[in-house]
């Protein structure tokens, strides 16, 4: 589905980067006991005069998989890693989550200040590497590469 030349990463803690590119996001909302995901993918399109570049899987591809398609292949990789998360706690993907997540030491931009990308904790927060040497521990917020 991808060009060969697309180096497909995780940004934290929810965009999906093609060569840098963000090609999908989720958010997630608590309602009560409940959590409400959301998915945004650039199947056909891409958004044009944004701060960050973005692309598409037509792009990527030369040619758009159908919605219905894509949406089958999505709920059924979704259910798969729910489920392990379910069985196994954050822990059963936080392993494969950082094998597809941009590398330690990356150079990250976050509200918190500049620093260094060294990891997730135990529950999926993001680990920020300050310059003075400590490390901070982010729960949430935007987070940029630099």
């Amino acid at each position: 589905m991808f060009a060969p030349h697309a180096t497909i990463r995780i940004k934290w803690p929810n965009d999906l980067l093609a060569s840098g590119a963000k090609l999908a996001g989720i958010l997630l909302e608590r309602e009560g006991e409940a959590v409400i995901a959301g998915f945004g993918v650039n199947l056909a399109h891409r958004p044009q005069g944004l701060e960050r570049p973005a692309t598409s899987l037509a792009a990527l591809s030369g040619s758009a998989p159908h919605p219905a398609t894509f949406l089958g292949a999505l709920a059924e990789a979704f259910a798969m890693w729910l489920a392990r998360w379910r069985s196994g706690g954050v822990g059963a993907v936080r392993a494969a989550w950082l094998a597809a997540a941009h590398p330690i030491g990356a150079a990250l931009a976050t509200s918190a200040g500049e620093g260094l990308f060294a990891g997730l904790d135990e529950s999926g927060a993001l680990r920020l590497r300050l310059a003075d040497g400590t490390t901070r521990v982010i729960h949430a917020g935007d987070v940029f590469l630099i």
